[in-house]
């Protein structure tokens, strides 16, 4: 079964539904997973999504900030949902569920950090630190040689060179700081991951999937990062059969500051 897999930060459905109408009407992804909906369950605008085919939901809320979502097709039945919070707050930064062939897949939004990367002066620096650590630690204890993970989100770290548009200037800018890459390695080495992204494209090739609202003039001087990723573990590696980065999606009015990125894989 060949599947599609998308995952795309909206900065809050109910502010982009119709960017998200945009996307949804140029593309048709079996599966789609949002962060940062800014949206109690309760009151998450479901009919966009049931009138283009995804019947199938496992919501993680929360009023105004965060928030993770996942959506299928009918073919794609979401079983065994689970939403869980990390170092002891709650917060709604992940959602994971069981996807046909017992794939589990998971929806992570990682804390931005806050403007200084300092952990002794900046909680949300710290906070975004320990998120990793945790989650690093949780899927080491987890791993085993058959298990088919898929883990989605935006990660809020550039981990290469290439992945910011330029890699001197933002050594000292949160998302691409030598310790938050530590900390990323560390999460990548917990599960033997595969970066599904980088899997199709070589990684001196700089490649970005979000553009800051402060510059006017974002296609043009591209100064753009990549934050938002896609992992698969190594039993599904070899079932990788595309990529796809929607930067056109940067252009949608209203617009996320982040774009899609969507994987095409057999599982």
């Amino acid at each position: 079964m060949k599947i599609s897999i998308a995952t795309w930060n909206v900065n809050s459905v109910r502010a982009h539904l119709s960017t998200i109408e945009q996307f949804l009407a140029a593309r048709q992804p079996d599966v789609l997973c949002l962060q940062e909906i800014k949206v109690t369950n309760d009151i998450f605008p479901l009919d966009l999504f049931n009138q283009h085919g995804y019947v199938h939901h496992a919501l993680h809320g929360q009023k105004a900030y965060h928030g993770v979502a996942i959506f299928a097709k009918a073919a794609v039945p979401l079983e065994q949902v689970v939403r869980k919070d990390w170092c002891g707050i709650e917060q709604a930064r992940h959602v994971y569920c069981t996807l046909p062939g017992g794939v589990e897949l998971h929806n992570f939004y990682v804390p931005a950090g806050g403007d200084k990367p300092d952990v002794e002066n900046n909680e949300k620096f710290r906070h975004k630190l320990d998120f990793m650590t945790d989650v690093s630690a949780w899927f080491k204890r987890r791993k085993k040689k058959e298990n088919r993970f898929v883990l989605v989100g935006d990660l809020n770290v550039a981990p290469l060179e290439s992945d910011v548009w330029n890699h001197k200037q933002l050594l000292r800018v949160v998302s691409h700081t030598p310790v938050e890459v530590e900390h990323m390695a560390a999460w990548y080495a917990s599960h033997d991951w595969v970066d599904a992204v980088r899997h199709f494209v070589p990684e001196d090739e700089k490649i970005f999937s979000w553009w800051s609202y402060r510059s006017p003039n974002w296609e043009t001087s591209d100064k753009g990062r990549r934050l938002d990723h896609i992992w698969v573990t190594p039993t599904l590696a070899p079932g990788l059969a595309g990529v796809e980065i929607v930067k056109s999606a940067r252009g949608f009015a209203p617009a996320s500051d982040h774009v899609p990125v969507i994987v095409e894989l057999s599982i």
